[in-house]
């Protein structure tokens, strides 16, 4: 069930971080509130995941898995460019988790 909620934090953090941009620097209210609403729940959640999930395991798992999501986004969406260095970046956040969950935060 850790798990489960701690892919509900990913999700509610990535969609606040995309309405974030949307917000155009909070100026817009929609997508403002839909931001602060997202923090909100994703750091609910994430306490949740503590409960049954090593913090070192849930907050590399969130911020990773969300970092590459919110860059995967950025391509869609926004029309970022895709560079070998972007490319190579989100290869070595995802490879690091992976590593984490190995291993190395227990």
């Amino acid at each position: 069930m850790g798990y489960v909620m701690l892919a509900g934090a990913i999700a509610a953090e990535v969609a606040a971080t995309t309405a974030m941009k949307y917000s155009e620097g909070f100026s817009r209210l929609g997508p403002s509130l839909i931001t602060l609403l997202g923090y909100v729940l994703s750091f609910a959640l994430l306490a949740q995941t503590l409960k049954s999930v090593s913090i070192g395991t849930a907050y590399a798992i969130w911020s990773g898995i969300g970092t590459a999501a919110v860059a995967t986004l950025g391509l869609l969406l926004f029309g970022e460019g895709l560079t070998l260095a972007k490319i190579a970046g989100i290869v070595l956040i995802i490879g690091g988790v992976v590593v984490l969950n190995l291993g190395g935060a227990h």
